[in-house]
């Protein structure tokens, strides 16, 4: 018990996130439930970002992030616009797809129940962001008329909705 309560003191609001280790620690024994971001536009298709860190990639995969303790998911949806994109989107009210995504070979970040939600931009991209093939970079974007083949193995559910 009196480790429970350090690692407790560690974190000093829940609804703000939790310390690297916390987060990590806490995605080992339980699902984190996350919100994905299908943006679309009917000329250019969908938007994706790169992603190349220690968890996924390199490849490409819908925005998304992870829902805070006691925050709405439709506010989630609106900070991962703001976070990974620098936008604001507008969004059907609840989640076309509800997904259970697991990674067998990892358990750190293993495991997640995840709400597709539809998106369009109300808002400009950020155009110093953009995908650059001879630089890519963690978080840039891209518009796909057609799903790229290298999605991350984990958004592979989402491949016949990806495109015009």
């Amino acid at each position: 018990m009196r480790e429970i309560k350090e690692l407790l003191s560690k974190i000093a609001n829940p609804r703000k996130g939790l310390p690297e280790e916390v987060f990590l620690f806490v995605s080992q024994l339980t699902p984190m439930v996350n919100v994905e971001l299908l943006i679309k536009d009917p000329l250019k298709g969908t938007l994706l970002t790169w992603r190349h860190d220690e968890f996924y990639g390199p490849d490409w995969h819908l925005p998304g992030g992870i829902i805070r303790f006691k925050e709405l998911a439709e506010t989630r949806v609106n900070k991962v616009a703001l976070n990974e994109l620098d936008a604001t989107v507008s969004f059907i009210e609840k989640p076309i797809e509800i997904n259970e995504i697991m990674n067998k070979e990892r358990d750190l970040r293993g495991h997640f129940l995840s709400l597709l939600y539809e998106c369009s931009l109300t808002s400009s991209l950020n155009k110093a962001t953009k995908f650059d093939k001879n630089s890519p970079k963690n978080g840039s974007w891209c518009w796909f008329q057609s799903c790229p083949d290298n999605l991350i193995y984990q958004h592979e559910i989402y491949r016949d909705k990806i495109g015009l």
